[in-house]
């Protein structure tokens, strides 16, 4: 594992501008933060296809909306919290609601948003989306991973949220993995406790794997990277194989991903759950490696709950 090169806005710009120029229908709508997402330079290259609305992210969604009945391709962006909810309602009911086709695009997810602070900091974005009828959640571990599912968020129509870190990213896989949206993938196979992780949280669980193999337990790593639908499939075949699960992600452990696979593994295969992740408490101001440290997002509390995820097991 190593970091990428590049910040992960740089691809999702590079993936902009790419498709853009094979489709015409992809348009972006932005809220004032061109310059935090690199998206000056789509401006640059298709200045009738962006629109900046301003600090005015429910006007922002409302554009998109207008644009996507139109038979328009928009994504828009703002940091997280202004992306889901500052803009609730618009995305409730002039996106989901009336069926329509816009790609929200949040930067800067949990702890990530840095010294932009606690107002910067969602815990609870997806949270939010979740409860949205026929929205996609989607957040990507690496630049790979994003190539390959960028086009197919173009190509479904309806509402995906995509949940993007802008900065380098822990490099997880190489560009010749393949990756489904709605489908998760297994990085390492195990046989005494699951651990599912999104986002930045994958590195994490990589690194728990080996501190848990050097005490004689055999982790099984999966990065679900669609958190809804949730693969519930893949979820379900892993639990039945080891019999504890841990969930891992940058985000409260409330209606996250831990929520989702709680909630199903309880009706389907009670099977022990641990969930790693933020407790119920707001943001604060530091950077990436004292906030994961502060709110509990580290491979020595994933390890921590895989081991009490075994004992309730047994």
């Amino acid at each position: 594992m190593v970091l990428e090169n590049r910040w992960l806005r740089e691809t999702y710009v590079d993936l902009l501008i790419e498709y853009a120029k094979q489709d015409e229908r992809l348009v972006i709508v932005e809220a004032d933060l061109m310059k935090a997402a690199g998206t000056t330079r789509f401006g640059e290259t298709f200045p009738e296809r962006t629109i900046n609305c301003g600090v005015q992210e429910a006007n922002m969604i409302g554009v998109a909306a207008g644009m996507s009945a139109m038979g328009k391709v928009p994504f828009t962006h703002t940091f997280t919290p202004f992306s889901t909810r500052r803009v609730c309602d618009q995305v409730t009911l002039s996106v989901a609601y009336a069926g329509l086709n816009v790609k929200i695009m949040g930067s800067d997810p949990g702890v990530t948003a840095e010294l932009n602070g606690g107002t910067h900091m969602s815990m609870e974005d997806v949270a939010i989306m979740r409860n949205i009828p026929d929205m996609i959640i989607y957040e990507p571990v690496d630049s790979a991973q994003l190539k390959k599912i960028f086009p197919q968020i173009l190509e479904h129509y309806g509402p995906v949220y995509i949940r993007l870190l802008r900065r380098n990213a822990v490099q997880i896989f190489d560009d010749n993995t393949e990756f489904k949206l709605g489908k998760g993938i297994v990085i390492k196979e195990g046989k005494d406790v699951t651990i599912l992780a999104s986002g930045i949280m994958v590195a994490e669980a990589l690194k728990a794997a080996q501190t848990l193999s050097a005490k004689g337990i055999d982790a099984e790593i999966i990065n679900i990277h669609t958190i809804k639908p949730l693969d519930e499939e893949l979820v379900l075949q892993s639990a039945r194989k080891t019999g504890a699960v841990v969930t891992a992600e940058n985000h409260s452990i409330l209606n996250g991903l831990g929520g989702a696979v709680a909630e199903y593994l309880s009706e389907n295969y009670p099977v022990p759950v641990q969930r790693v992740g933020v407790k119920d408490t707001f943001g604060e101001v530091g950077f990436t490696d004292f906030l994961k440290e502060k709110y509990g997002l580290t491979e020595k509390e994933i390890v921590l709950a895989a081991e009490k995820a075994i004992a309730m097991k047994r």
